[in-house]
């Protein structure tokens, strides 16, 4: 979803802006250390470890250093968050890092819950379907009695539109003009990866090919000059990279970062659907005149 809103007409609306989304992944859970937890426990309903519950301090704590950094002192925050047990626990623990006056809000999410994956799950045979689904694409396998990556994009993308009515109802309390809004999403890693591609806009190939965010880790989407949000802006290439962003996402994400180049942007969105760089049957003007003697 790009969505650009700079320029003087729309000066006065940038203000209303968050500075930054910031995307966090929940906490380590007892899911991803024992498998065999989603046989007797809801998915909903499992809890961080010992380590996930550090790791949410520490993603609090890093977070907080972030906006206490920034140029704007008066830092906001209004946060959504998934229902389950593990991202809200994992919110609990991160705002400890943030002071009452600080928090302008908090949401409980549905539409940013988990990839259903079904109900009581047995171990070895969630062990074969994950097989099978690594054959047929994580993006559209739709686990039986569960979802596919594409629900998980449907239901994500209905999130966006209505984040971004929130925004332009200016249903954020705070003051634009001496305030800096930051939101902060608290999730799990497909959804994640699934609202960057969905925001981004980019393909299904190019989803395939991203990692996940690792349990407490945030991704960080800021403001641009030129009225985009970009993850260039905090992260550096070696980092982009690393989640799996190819050379053409990156160059997307600089020119988001620095304003747009409306040439150089539709040759990194050419290029991820065609391999030719001439017009058929198209001509250039050296090539006429050379015909015409």
């Amino acid at each position: 979803m790009s969505r650009n809103v700079g320029g003087a007409n729309n000066h006065s609306e940038d203000k209303w802006l968050p500075k930054r989304i910031i995307l966090v992944r929940h906490g380590e859970s007892k899911g991803n250390t024992d498998e065999n937890t989603y046989g007797n426990l809801p998915d909903h309903k499992i809890p961080l470890t010992a380590q996930g519950i550090e790791q949410a301090k520490q993603t609090g704590t890093l977070i907080r250093e972030l906006l206490d950094n920034s140029s704007n002192c008066n830092w906001k925050v209004s946060i959504y968050v998934s229902p389950y047990t593990r991202t809200r626990s994992t919110l609990r623990e991160m705002g400890r890092a943030f002071p009452k006056s600080r928090v302008i809000g908090v949401r409980e999410e549905c539409r940013l819950r988990e990839q259903d994956f079904g109900n009581f799950q047995d171990a070895k045979k969630m062990e074969q379907i994950k097989e099978i689904r690594s054959k047929f694409g994580r993006f559209f396998y739709r686990f039986p009695e569960g979802e596919s990556g594409a629900d998980v994009y449907d239901r994500v993308s209905n999130f966006l539109e209505s984040l971004w009515r929130d925004i332009d109802m200016k249903r954020f309390p705070h003051d634009p003009k001496e305030d800096e809004l930051n939101l902060v999403i608290v999730s799990h890693g497909l959804a994640i990866r699934i609202f960057l591609m969905k925001w981004f806009r980019w393909t299904v190939e190019q989803f395939e090919e991203l990692e996940n965010p690792k349990n407490g880790e945030f991704r960080v989407m800021q403001l641009g000059e030129g009225g985009e949000y970009s993850l260039a802006i905090h992260h550096d290439d070696a980092k982009l990279k690393e989640w799996g962003l190819s050379p053409e996402m990156i160059a997307d994400q600089k020119l988001r970062a620095e304003g747009r180049d409306v040439q150089k942007e539709e040759r990194v969105w050419f290029d991820a659907f065609f391999h030719h760089s001439e017009d058929p049957g198209e001509t250039s003007k050296s090539d006429e005149g050379e015909e015409a003697k």
